[in-house]
């Protein structure tokens, strides 16, 4: 048994820093589900790949998870994303919260919805600054 076995993990990250979160937690036993876009994680293109669309930086970032690919700008696919997160533990990502709130999906709406919900929110800038 794992130390994490029994936690449910979304993981709406990208490129690395959030991925990389995530496949921990898979590793340590997490049920971790990757929800990327249409268009796909950028990160599937990147660097070498055995296969087009699976960069090894793509496929080692993602070990052990499962995914779906949701179009959150779709009402349907917003539903889905919403029945995800009422069973999920932890919700993880590394989206400009300016994008999140366009699309509906505020930190506050989510553990609204699921008061027991982790939201984990990893971004490389602050959000004051030139980068904010």
């Amino acid at each position: 048994m794992l130390p994490l076995e029994g936690i449910k993990v979304l993981d709406l990250g990208s490129v690395l820093m959030a991925p990389y979160a995530a496949q921990w937690l898979a590793d340590l036993g997490a049920d971790v589900i990757k929800v990327e876009t249409p268009a796909g994680d950028s990160t599937r293109r990147t660097g070498p790949a055995p296969e087009p669309g699976m960069a090894a930086i793509f496929l080692g970032t993602n070990r052990n998870k499962r995914s779906i690919v949701l179009d959150l700008r779709d009402p349907a696919g917003l539903a889905a994303l919403l029945r995800l997160v009422d069973g999920a533990d932890i919700f993880l990502h590394n989206i400009r919260p300016q994008k999140l709130a366009k699309l509906g999906i505020a930190p506050e709406m989510l553990m609204a919805r699921n008061p027991r919900l982790i939201y984990a929110g990893l971004h490389g800038f602050g959000q004051d600054g030139p980068y904010g």
